[in-house]
């Protein structure tokens, strides 16, 4: 597996101070937030878009994934992660996450980035039920996924805790209503964890779809804030070893957002926290 570290860390620099530093650390990729201050799809110029490839080459990085999940530069005062959401009740404001969604193909086109994550749907609306929420979903999903296969990019649906699809059982049901293969799955470790599905078993459970990795460490009480790896609850050595046992070789992306306040520490402590993991020795004598 490949270690990268996410961007949206270093949102108080820099994009070029971001990459330089995460690769001063040993990554040897990067994950770009669709977002201000860095890369917000629906302005961005040709030149922004070379000038960030470049900075991505010449640390000698890979990028991967373009992740579209926030929204920081609408600034929804309901929750700036979340809304606005694919299962809007106001159609004009979902039509703001498709136009960001299908912003963000484009733009991951551009960097000759593989993939794009993507929120799973949104909070309910009170009073809504779950398979309303799906069928609107699905609905709203249908021009991007017709984008992305287009453009030859992956979506990947990242289940979050509070969001229409949080478990492994709900995603399942979401992709029998899916028939593109440019569609799969972002397997967060950490939001699995909070809402009960462990993460060694459900890589197991959901490895045909898996084609991007997150990683962050989550407290006992399975309260879903991103901690450094090393200092949750995470079975984080089993979890690694389920990676392997999956035959998954893509990227494993650490994804550290609270941290924005010493990004650099956060992301040399994970980094040398996971590399010896990788290190360590398996029960079967082999190294990780």
């Amino acid at each position: 597996m490949k270690l990268a570290f996410s961007t949206n860390a270093y949102l108080r620099v820099p994009f070029a101070d971001a990459v330089r530093r995460i690769a001063s650390i040993g990554y040897s990729g990067v994950e770009i937030m669709a977002d201000v201050p860095h890369a917000w799809p629906a302005y961005i110029l040709p030149e922004q878009v070379f000038a960030l490839r470049q900075a991505v080459d010449n640390n000698g990085l890979e990028i991967s994934n373009v992740n579209a999940f926030m929204m920081h530069a609408v600034n929804d005062p309901r929750q700036k992660y979340w809304h606005p959401s694919w299962i809007e009740p106001d159609p004009h404001y979902r039509r703001l996450r498709v136009r960001h969604t299908i912003a963000a193909l484009e733009l991951a086109k551009m960097l000759g980035a593989p993939c794009i994550t993507t929120e799973p749907g949104g909070p309910l609306e009170p009073g809504t039920s779950w398979q309303v929420g799906l069928d609107l979903f699905v609905e709203e999903l249908k021009p991007v996924i017709e984008k992305a296969d287009n453009l030859g990019i992956l979506l990947l649906i990242e289940p979050e805790p509070d969001l229409l699809i949080e478990t492994a059982e709900q995603f399942e049901e979401l992709m029998t209503r899916i028939e593109s293969p440019a569609v799969a799955l972002n397997f967060d470790v950490g939001h699995f964890y909070c809402v009960g599905d462990d993460p060694p078993a459900t890589l197991h459970r959901l490895r045909r779809f898996i084609r991007h990795i997150h990683l962050e460490d989550i407290a006992g009480t399975r309260v879903h804030a991103h901690m450094i790896p090393g200092d949750g609850a995470i079975d984080l050595p089993a979890t690694l070893a389920a990676i392997r046992e999956i035959d998954y070789r893509g990227w494993v992306t650490i994804e550290l957002y609270p941290y924005a306040a010493d990004p650099d520490m956060a992301a040399k402590t994970a980094y040398d926290r996971v590399q010896g993991m990788l290190d360590a020795p398996c029960p079967d004598g082999k190294m990780g």
